[in-house]
C-alpha cells in the first residue's frame, strides 16, 4: 500500500475513534478499494469462537459472516485457527472441499473466490479479515501483501478501541458487536444445563439445529432463551 495512503487511513481511523464514528465501515470500504475485491468483512474471535462482526462492505458479506458463525467453518475460522492466510480461488470447484457446509450457500450468495487473513498483534489473536471476489481467481501477490497490511491496520484499530474503554469494559462499538452474538452463548449455557453436556457440545447442537432448519443461529438461540424451543 502507498505509504501516504496508509498514513491518511490511520489518521482518519484515529479521528473516527475519537468521534465515536463506526470504524468498521471505513475499514471494509478501504479494503474493497485498496485490494480491488468485491467485498470485505471483519470477524472478531476469541477462544476459538466467533464473537461478532466489526463490519461488512455489502449484503453478501453479511451472509458470509452469518454462515461462518452458524456453521463454525469458513475462511475466517481457518485463518484464525492457523494464524496464516487462507486462499480459496474457486469456491465453486475447489481442489479440496474444506468447507462442505459453507461453500454451497456462499456460492449461491455470489461468492466465487474467498480469502481469509488473521488479525494478530504480538501474541494476541483477534479474529480475521475476509475478502471475496464474484468470479473465480487468485489474488495477485501485491493484493495479498496489501491484505496483510490491512489486517495489521484492523488489529491496531481494535486494540486502540479497547484502550479507549474503562478497565474491565468494552468500548461501545465492540460492546454492540459482541452483544449481537451474546444470545448464542446464553443459549449454549442453557442447553448445556438442560442436556448435561459441556458448553462446546451445546453450541454444536444449536448450530446443527440452525443448519438443518435453515435458520440463522441467532434466531434459534433467541427461541431457546425465550423458552420457545428446547433441544433434545
Amino acid at each position: 500500500m502507498d505509504p501516504d495512503r496508509l498514513a491518511t487511513l490511520l489518521s482518519d481511523l484515529d479521528n473516527d475513534r475519537r468521534n465515536g464514528t463506526d470504524v468498521g465501515e471505513r475499514l471494509c470500504d478501504t479494503c474493497v478499494e485498496v485490494l480491488d475485491v468485491t467485498g470485505a468483512g471483519i470477524m472478531l474471535m476469541s477462544d476459538g469462537e466467533h464473537r461478532g462482526t466489526l463490519g461488512v462492505s455489502n449484503g453478501v458479506m453479511t451472509v458470509v459472516e452469518d454462515l461462518q458463525f452458524t456453521l463454525g467453518e469458513g475462511p475466517c475460522i481457518d485463518a484464525y485457527a492457523s494464524d496464516h492466510p487462507i486462499l480459496e480461488p474457486d469456491l465453486g470447484a475447489p481442489v479440496t472441499n474444506r468447507w462442505p457446509a459453507f461453500s454451497g450457500p456462499a456460492v449461491r450468495a455470489g461468492v466465487r473466490a474467498v480469502f481469509g487473513f488473521p488479525l494478530r498483534t504480538g501474541t494476541v489473536n483477534l479474529g480475521a479479515l475476509d475478502v471475496y471476489l464474484d468470479h473465480p481467481g487468485d489474488l495477485r501477490t501485491d493484493q495479498v501483501s496489501d491484505a496483510v497490511v490491512m489486517a495489521g491496520v484492523i488489529s491496531r484499530t481494535v486494540l486502540a478501541l479497547q484502550a479507549d474503554a474503562a478497565p474491565g469494559e468494552l468500548p461501545p462499538l465492540l460492546d454492540a458487536t459482541v452483544h449481537h452474538r451474546a444470545v448464542v452463548h446464553q443459549a449454549s449455557g442453557m442447553v448445556s444445563a438442560q442436556l448435561d453436556i459441556d458448553v462446546a457440545d451445546a453450541l454444536v447442537r444449536i448450530r446443527a439445529h440452525a443448519y438443518t432448519s435453515n435458520r440463522p443461529v441467532n434466531d434459534v438461540a433467541h427461541d431457546i432463551v425465550d423458552r420457545r424451543l428446547r433441544l433434545d
